[in-house]
């Protein structure tokens, strides 16, 4: 079995967080790259979304992961924090579509029982975790890029349960 390159996103408007995780045999997960795809908050909308798209599909040209694995939208107190994340994930959706990624969509709750076995995990448990996991010195910075790699690693955990 070859590794698979999970890429991991955690979308928003001013930052996105992704992280490239690959499951390489028997059981290891290898942390390949993270970070964070920022848009300039004085910019209109429309151009926020297209510069986060051309960061995108730039970034995934160059890492040319095997599949992608997006947070799906949670119900935000503030509607227009949670429209404006909605108006990122369409564009991350749409290009990750254009690039031909297959694309699997976790909720936050699936994303905590992958990880800790515990849907209601806090930050810091999940933070913790993903370091272990990825056997890291330090817990990944910023928090939008740990969350990236816990999506990524939650993909290949789900993988690996039986059906």
């Amino acid at each position: 079995m070859t590794a698979q390159k999970v890429l991991g996103i955690d979308p928003g408007i001013a930052t996105t967080g992704w992280g490239f995780v690959e499951k390489a045999p028997p059981d290891r997960f290898l942390t390949v790259r993270f970070g964070c795809l920022l848009t300039p908050a004085k910019e209109p909308m429309v151009q926020r979304l297209r510069h986060l798209a051309e960061q995108l599909r730039r970034l995934v040209q160059a890492e040319k992961p095997d599949v992608a694995a997006v947070e799906e939208l949670y119900f935000a107190k503030d509607s227009r924090t949670a429209a404006s994340v909605g108006h990122a994930r369409g564009v991350i959706l749409l290009v990750l579509s254009e690039l031909g990624l297959p694309v699997y969509e976790y909720n936050p709750r699936q994303v905590k029982m992958a990880l800790t076995g515990y849907g209601a995990a806090d930050k810091s448990q999940m933070q913790r975790m993903v370091q272990r996991l990825l056997s890291l010195k330090e817990i990944p910075k910023p928090d939008d890029a740990a969350d990236a790699l816990a999506i990524a690693l939650c993909h290949l955990q789900t993988l690996q349960l039986p059906a």
